[in-house]
């Protein structure tokens, strides 16, 4: 009986060739026409707005414009936590929102508002890139939201119409828009201030018509807001540093394929360090522009001392909620990173 010829080489190639674009097809059809909803509560403008755009843009490459998404800027789908709510409900699919705002999904995410926590955007992406930050976004899975990745909102700083912050004293009496999270009301009332907490596309309104003296954001938030317009004071306090979650809704995720879901991470993923970077470089020339029509002052160390003083049961209250093992590793994180190794 004759032996059949082995197959060459040549022919295994195109039969590897033939698999390769047989999976590839596979592929493709897996990836079907969608819209998905996006909401947030800045303008196009804003780094948020810039990132969202970003990573409309790679899913809409990445799945051969069959997946669209279309953004929802300015809050004109609600505020934060209706936002929120909505993406649990199937009726939003995503949104990218202050990280901190999550604890009320987990009493944990907390720890993103814990005042004077972060000293630099390294050390922030540290923690939020590293085992902390999966840890905390796997927290929200059985809450019907799934953690795409973190972008940047910044260190958030003081404006206020009625005088110059840098005292501890001059916090007094102030009524100051905060944003809808227990931490913060506590923050500023603590500070002898009056924290009056409020959707963010009301704060215009609010500050113009006097209802409340100030409020408290990264400084490219309050120049593309035009808050400089109704506030002529800016303290550089940078108390807080505010990462964004980019979350989709897990009904929404669960309605994609294996596919459909990897084009959504990969461009969550790439689209987070262009975000972090322009944020970064849209702060800086914030405060150029900032200082042109407002006056700035600081908390000299001696006071910054004296407010981490006055705020310490604050931030010794709400750690209890990130529990100890969490505030160690966030310890030793820290200063791995402050030692540069």
């Amino acid at each position: 009986m004759k032996k059949k010829p082995s197959m060459t080489v040549w022919a295994q190639a195109c039969v590897a060739a033939l698999a390769l674009a047989a999976a590839a097809a596979g592929h493709a059809a897996d990836v079907k026409e969608r819209t998905l909803r996006f909401a947030f509560q800045s303008n196009k403008d804003h780094p948020i707005g810039v990132g969202a755009q970003r990573f409309a843009d790679l899913v809409a490459r990445k799945s051969d414009g069959k997946i669209n998404v279309k953004l929802f800027p300015n809050g004109t789908l609600g505020g934060d936590l209706q936002v929120v709510s909505a993406l649990q409900g199937g009726v939003i699919d995503m949104t990218a929102l202050s990280s901190g705002l999550l604890s009320g999904q987990a009493r944990e995410f907390v720890l993103f508002d814990l005042p004077f926590m972060f000293g630099s955007g390294r050390e922030a992406d540290a923690v939020v890139d590293g085992p902390i930050g999966k840890k905390l976004g796997d927290k929200l899975l059985d809450k019907g939201l799934v953690p795409l990745g973190y972008w940047e909102l910044g260190f958030r700083n003081l404006t206020n119409s009625r005088h110059p912050v840098a005292r501890l004293d001059d916090f007094k009496g102030l009524k100051i828009r905060v944003v809808q999270s227990p931490i913060y009301i506590d923050l500023f009332n603590t500070l002898g201030a009056n924290a009056v907490p409020m959707p963010f596309p009301e704060v215009y309104s609010a500050l113009e018509q006097r209802a409340v003296d100030g409020q408290e954001n990264p400084l490219i938030s309050i120049q593309l807001s035009k808050f400089y317009e109704v506030q002529p004071h800016l303290a550089l306090t940078r108390h807080i540093y505010s990462p964004l979650s980019l979350l989709i809704g897990r009904k929404s995720w669960d309605k994609l394929s294996r596919d459909e879901q990897q084009i959504i991470q990969q461009a969550a993923t790439e689209s987070q360090a262009y975000q972090r970077q322009v944020a970064r470089a849209e702060d800086d020339k914030a405060l150029e522009t900032l200082k042109k029509s407002m006056k700035v002052s600081e908390l000299p160390p001696a006071e910054v001392a004296r407010v981490r003083e006055k705020i310490k049961p604050v931030v010794d209250k709400y750690a209890r909620d990130v529990g100890e093992p969490l505030m160690g590793e966030l310890a030793a994180e820290l200063a791995r990173v402050r030692g540069g190794k």
